[in-house]
């Protein structure tokens, strides 16, 4: 697929969070106060930002718990020592 331009849905997936956030951000707001066209390419685009919004949500929250795991983790050992 050589010089064919990737779809907005297509490169969700190689945004970076801050980029996904925004994007959402201006889909649901033309979602609301778009005309016509913007609505209805809102419309495609919210169902995949907000599943990919959520994963990334999710995966930033599941290494924070990590992290504060290890952070214990390394607290304790140091008490006990």
């Amino acid at each position: 697929m050589d010089g064919v331009p990737m779809s907005l849905l297509e490169r969700i997936p190689t945004l970076s969070d801050e980029e996904v956030v925004n994007l959402l951000a201006n889909a649901r707001r033309l979602s609301e106060a778009g005309g016509d066209k913007q609505k209805a390419a809102a419309a495609e685009l919210l169902p995949a930002l907000e599943a990919e919004a959520e994963q990334r949500r999710e995966a930033r929250m599941e290494r924070a718990k990590e992290k504060r795991a290890a952070t214990r983790k390394a607290t304790l050992r140091s008490a006990a020592a």
